[in-house]
């Protein structure tokens, strides 16, 4: 019987310092501070094109690929987009120099800007080229934003020949950050 009494005693007690905590007022108006703050990585375009795709006669040459980029179609992000940021790395193992332009055209078809890469030739060691990064801000994210299409224009420039036989290929891999602000 005291054990039970016992375990009647103790139970009521845990239940009493259970329902006896520490507690405060609540400031729900903190809320209207909230800020968030997120930040989006995604990849941007990629490219991989083999030398025996670029046959040429070892003069300036042009190779051009337009993109459709509705990223600023959607209102919540377009209105929340505060910073953007590209990286561009271009692989090159053909022995040719090139020119890589980057365009971002309007719904017009009008370059809103060219960011232009220069690509050395392939000389039989690692040629992984990691370009700075472009950020977008201000006016410039402003011109961004008016983006509907990416294209490519890469520029051979002249050198030994290029035909079904030539190796190595150039590849371009990019990345687009997005940071966001909400409230």
């Amino acid at each position: 019987m005291k054990s039970n009494f016992l375990s009647k005693v103790l139970k009521i007690v845990i239940l009493s310092l259970l329902f006896s905590s520490c507690s405060s007022d609540l400031d729900f108006n903190q809320v209207n501070d909230l800020k968030l703050e997120p930040t989006i990585l995604a990849n941007l375009a990629h490219f991989d094109i083999p030398a025996n795709e670029l046959i040429d006669d070892g003069g300036n040459n042009v190779v051009a690929d337009v993109r459709g980029f509705d990223v600023f179609k959607d209102k919540f992000f377009n209105d929340h987009l505060k910073k953007a940021e590209f990286d561009i790395q271009i692989e090159n193992t053909i022995d040719r120099t090139f020119v890589v332009n980057m365009l971002l055209m309007n719904a017009n078809n009008q370059v809103l800007e060219t960011i232009t890469y220069t690509v050395p030739a392939y000389a039989g060691s690692s040629n992984v080229i990691k370009y700075p990064t472009e950020v977008f801000e201000n006016q410039r994210l402003d011109r961004l934003k008016q983006t509907v299409k990416i294209g490519f224009v890469v520029i051979i420039s002249a050198g030994p020949p290029l035909n079904s036989q030539s190796l190595g290929s150039l590849k371009l891999k990019s990345s687009a950050t997005a940071y966001l602000t909400i409230g």
